[in-house]
């Protein structure tokens, strides 16, 4: 018989995650997989079984070859001819959290059960965050 994890049965812990120095896809995948809860045994996927995970130093994240320039994000203001179009190097500089978060929100489900689990997500640029109290435990991703 298999084992189905209940949400009263989930024990929700703290991760923190240094960016420094690491790359922006690899870093969301294994984040992403955190937030879901792929890392547990228990894993069952219609439960919300991810942590809690803050990333610390999201402005000295890097993209390899050329995509800083070339990679671009494209959103829609609903109206006629409304789409826009900004480079990732200047949603970087607007706001450098920005690109982490919109990487791992893009791998998780695309329902209310991974709304959910993006809500556990927290970036932060430079090494302080307001999330001594809950005792993060550091992980190297």
């Amino acid at each position: 018989m298999t084992y189905l994890e209940k949400p009263a049965d989930v024990k929700e812990t703290w991760h923190l995650v240094n960016a420094e120095g690491k790359t922006l896809g690899r870093l969301a995948a294994r984040v992403a997989a955190v937030l879901r809860g792929k890392h547990r045994p228990t894993f069952t996927p219609n439960v919300d079984m991810g942590d809690h995970v803050v990333i610390i130093n999201a402005e000295k994240i890097h993209l390899t070859g050329s995509k800083m320039e070339d990679k671009l994000y494209r959103h829609h203001t609903g109206y006629p001819g409304g789409l826009k179009t900004a480079t990732a190097e200047h949603v970087f500089r607007k706001d450098p959290t920005e690109l982490l978060t919109r990487a791992i929100e893009g791998m998780l489900p695309k329902n209310p059960l991974g709304n959910g689990m993006a809500k556990k997500l927290r970036v932060y640029t430079g090494p302080n965050h307001p999330h001594q109290a809950q005792k993060p435990e550091p992980i190297t991703l």
